[in-house]
């Protein structure tokens, strides 16, 4: 019993020094990953949106839009209005979130201008299959920048006007995600945030 006593106690002791240890660790760590974190989110919201110098995040309440849309399969995580040196709104960043990605979500940043012209997309997580869906990077994302469409279509017969992006090569269903959560986005702009309204 005693020697039973003597194990428990050991253990205990192991546990509350190793509780102590990993307490200590995320105190030491939690700041600076926050800090990466925000980093990379910002350049994330950058890349989408060049011209803005600020980023404010406004209140996003999609669910219910996005469905009566069509749009339910895709979440807007965030929305941040786009400011310019001066503080005129130039228009919005949207994270977006795609559940019907063929290894899972994919969830990316969308960059809108005011006139509802697409500034391009960064993929923030992305879990497809190598050579195929994970060339959502370099294959889908150069083709919507730019562009002023109402919605996007893919195609796998090659683009040849302006709403049109070529699918990837054997990896339609990851085609579809990202282009459906574009579209989601580009709906919600002009649904809700359109002319400067940023709540529903």
């Amino acid at each position: 019993m005693k020697e039973m006593l003597k194990n428990a106690g050991i253990l205990i002791a192991i546990t509350v020094i190793a509780g102590f240890i990993l307490g200590a660790v995320y105190q030491i760590t939690k700041e600076p990953i926050a800090q990466a974190e925000e980093k990379a989110a910002m350049e994330a919201y950058k890349e989408v949106f060049a011209d803005a110098s600020d980023f404010t995040e406004t209140e996003v309440s999609a669910k219910s839009v996005l469905a009566e849309g069509g749009y339910g399969a895709t979440d807007i995580d965030k929305v941040l209005e786009a400011k310019g040196t001066d503080g005129t709104l130039l228009g919005y960043v949207l994270v977006i979130t795609n559940h019907e990605g063929y290894g899972g979500d994919i969830q990316f940043t969308l960059g809108i201008s005011a006139d509802g012209t697409t500034n391009g997309i960064s993929i923030l997580s992305i879990s497809e299959t190598p050579g195929l869906g994970m060339e959502a990077e370099n294959v889908l994302k150069p083709q919507f920048a730019g562009k002023n469409v109402e919605q996007f279509i893919y195609t796998k017969t090659g683009a040849v006007s302006e709403e049109q992006i070529d699918a990837i090569s054997g990896a339609t269903i990851t085609t579809n995600a990202v282009t459906n959560g574009v579209n989601a986005g580009l709906y919600y702009f002009r649904t809700v945030l359109e002319g400067g309204m940023a709540d529903e």
